[in-house]
């Protein structure tokens, strides 16, 4: 059977993995092993941080609308049964910019649900 030397391709797979560790403290950028086992669990917590990011985004954008709602007599669920009936449709984002950054036309905006 012939020999097979793979020295290379090992030795790339654990400089790729060194790689993505560096920064990391103490053993876990500098041994292989150690700095492995790091890198699959900051992996896990990356993706699980892009699922829990968006999670986060809609709750303070929940939040602010709830807020300036709240300064013109509604709750964020009163607006939205409104908005749905009168059919607007506006996505939570913008409307959280608004009530953010454009309070006279979200101001407007409520009054014209209101209204209808």
């Amino acid at each position: 059977m012939v020999r097979v030397k793979r020295g290379s391709v090992a030795s790339a797979r654990r400089k790729k993995i060194l790689k993505i560790a560096k920064g990391f403290r103490g053993a876990h950028s500098r041994l292989f092993r150690t700095a492995n086992g790091q890198v699959m669990k900051a992996l896990l917590y990356a993706y699980v941080g892009r699922k829990r990011r968006k999670r986060d985004f809609k709750r303070i954008w929940l939040c602010r609308v709830n807020a300036a709602s709240r300064r013109h007599g509604l709750t964020y669920s009163k607006l939205k049964h409104l908005l749905r009936a009168s059919s607007v449709e506006i996505n939570l984002k913008m409307l959280s910019q608004m009530a953010l950054l454009d309070k006279p036309a979200f101001a407007k905006l409520i009054q014209k649900v209101a209204v209808t």
